[in-house]
């Protein structure tokens, strides 16, 4: 069963602006892959907004790999977001980049993302391959420089089909119906024959 994401949070937006940028939205570390996000915004010439938290050991990692290539204008970061602010970043996005380097168990942002109607382009790491449907809601990469190629081909994806994916997978109806199945299979398996 997967994790739920409150479709009452998220508002779909059909449509962003030509020129949206691309957003990094986690925890500020090599295994979230924050760095990659900046390289595949450079070298698909794209603007990239971060935002998450530096955890007090990542400070470094920060400083060296990050904060170089802040401009405030084609790569900027602002900080950890609440649901408001995570809302209105991801739905004026163009692509939601999540460049894991680790087997992330689920990954619930790009499930608010495409509550948004966001795309997802990711690595095919932990749960990408499953929560993104490959050409539909976005697309799973083995390289930086297949994402590089994605974020050219992002507006083959119509976000109606993420904000529907969303409904029928990571909704609270449908995480509930999920649990109801799973707990029915459970019931009927102890019934006795």
């Amino acid at each position: 069963v997967y994790n739920g994401v409150p479709l009452d949070t998220y508002t779909f937006r059909a449509d962003v602006e030509e020129d949206a940028p691309l957003v990094f939205l986690g925890r500020i570390a090599p295994i979230k892959g924050t760095h990659t996000a900046v390289e595949v915004a450079q070298q698909s010439g794209r603007s990239l907004v971060i935002a998450g938290n530096v955890p007090d050991d990542q400070q470094d990692f920060f400083r060296g790999q990050i904060e170089p290539h802040l401009d405030g204008e084609h790569i900027q970061y602002v900080g950890p977001v609440d649901d408001e602010q995570k809302n209105d970043l991801l739905g004026r996005a163009a692509a939601f980049l999540m460049p894991i380097e680790w087997e992330e168990p689920f990954g619930i942002v790009m499930a608010e993302g495409m509550a948004c109607g966001t795309p997802v382009i990711g690595t095919r790491r932990g749960s990408v391959p499953e929560v993104v449907e490959q050409g539909t809601t976005g697309f799973v990469c083995d390289s930086v420089e297949a994402m590089i190629d994605a974020v050219g081909r992002i507006d083959m994806i119509d976000r109606s089909d993420c904000r529907s994916r969303c409904e029928e997978m990571f909704s609270q109806t449908a995480v509930v119906d999920a649990y109801e199945r799973l707990y029915n299979t459970r019931i009927e398996a102890l019934q006795p024959s």
